[in-house]
This record gives structure tokens, C-alpha cells and sequence, in this order.
């Protein structure tokens, strides 16, 4: 079975917003940058309910504005250990363009897998993410321009 999952590409200006993150299911990581993104849980109504959810949780923001679902996702398969503790085989993340409106004033980690925020310009994006996000990095946002 495969987890449902939404995640954000939030750009403001020629930057995109990426957390750093440095726990999974999986416990403790090294840490990497990714685009803020997590399970869908009973409870949201919706796939843009999941989203604004993570992203208050991840970045302690709400100041958020949901652009457009982009239409590609974002899959992986979990190692054994997280399969095993999630009970998922894999995830399926449908990600969506997403605008902040905040002053960053209210980005800070609310969430213990998270240990920083940061915003990158899009030409330095692509090699600080896992194989999978970078690969839709390129071709979904870098291809085809992002807005």
C-alpha cells in the first residue's frame, strides 16, 4: 500500500522555500533540504487542507496561498525499517505551487523532524535535494517554469 502524501513548492520572488529535515520514520537522518511535505491524515478534509496542515506544522506559518496543484507527484519507496513502522510500502506525494505571503517573521520549525527553514534562489535548489525531489525539481519546475 502506498501513503498519500501533499508537499509545496512556495516561492517568493526567484526563491523557494526548502526545511531542512533531520528526522523521518525512520528516526534520526543526516538531514536534508526538501520541500515541506507529509502523509495525508483521516482527518483532512481535503488534499489543500493536508497541505496547509503540513505547512503550518513544518514551518510555523499559515500565511500561505495555494496556487495550483502541479499535476506530477513526487514517489519513492520506503527502506524496510520504515515500512515496517508506517506500515506503507511507499509514498505518493502530489505536490502543488503555493505563494507566501508572510514577512518571515512567523517561519520557525514546529515540528521535531524539522531543523531549520531556508529560502534558496531556484538556481541553487537542485542539489541540496534527495534524488527523487530533485528529479522533480528539474523536470516539473525547472522545465516547464514554475508560476
Amino acid at each position: 500500500m502506498i501513503r498519500m502524501a501533499v508537499g509545496a513548492v512556495i516561492q517568493k520572488g526567484d526563491e523557494l522555500l526548502l526545511v531542512h529535515k533531520v528526522k523521518g520514520a525512520q528516526g534520526r537522518i543526516k538531514g536534508t533540504w526538501d520541500f515541506p511535505k507529509g502523509g495525508m491524515e483521516a482527518q483532512d478534509k481535503s488534499m489543500e487542507a493536508a497541505l496547509l496542515r503540513e505547512l503550518e506544522e513544518e514551518t510555523g506559518s499559515t500565511r500561505y496561498t495555494i496556487t495550483k496543484q502541479i499535476g506530477e507527484t513526487i514517489v519513492f519507496d520506503f527502506d524496510a525499517v520504515t515500512q515496517e513502522r508506517l506500515g506503507y510500502k511507499g509514498q505518493e506525494t502530489t505536490m502543488f505551487l503555493v505563494q507566501y505571503t508572510g514577512d518571515g517573521t512567523d517561519l520557525e520549525p514546529h515540528d521535531d523532524e524539522i531543523d531549520d527553514i531556508r529560502w534558496v534562489s531556484i538556481d541553487c535548489v537542485a542539489p541540496l535535494l534527495f534524488p527523487e525531489a530533485r528529479l522533480f525539481f528539474e523536470k516539473y519546475v525547472l522545465e516547464r517554469g514554475i508560476g
